[in-house]
């Protein structure tokens, strides 16, 4: 089971990347660990640091992808994104935190929903 829902999250991963570079942001680091978690993909959308918490899901048997990012997860996403910001040495004007919910169809591209500013 876990290695399913690994290949379908990362699946996911590449898709909202992908998606993410298209529309014009640069990534800048991408499955960084630390103690307070994992930061999916952390971009540059012109001045603003984004960082994108990516959601796959393959059915809506449990809420959308996006209903995913409870508010134990936005901190831990915060702490960690506080975390890269001091490690890259990165000073920052503004930070964005978003959600891209990706629903991989049966035929054809997944469907991808990019929630700026969600949290």
């Amino acid at each position: 089971m876990t290695r399913a829902k690994d290949a379908v999250g990362g699946y996911g991963e590449r898709v909202a990347v992908r998606y993410l570079t298209e529309q014009g942001m640069v990534l800048l680091d991408r499955n960084w660990r630390c103690g307070a978690g994992e930061l999916d993909a952390v971009l540059r959308d012109g001045e603003v640091i984004v960082f994108a918490e990516v959601k796959t899901r393959r059915s809506g048997r449990f809420g959308t992808p996006a209903e995913a990012v409870v508010p134990a997860k936005v901190g831990r996403l915060r702490r960690a994104a506080a975390l890269w910001l001091a490690q890259a040495g990165v000073r920052a004007r503004e930070v964005r935190f978003d959600v891209v919910s990706v629903r991989p169809q049966r035929a054809g591209p997944a469907s991808v929903e990019h929630l700026r500013g969600a949290f």
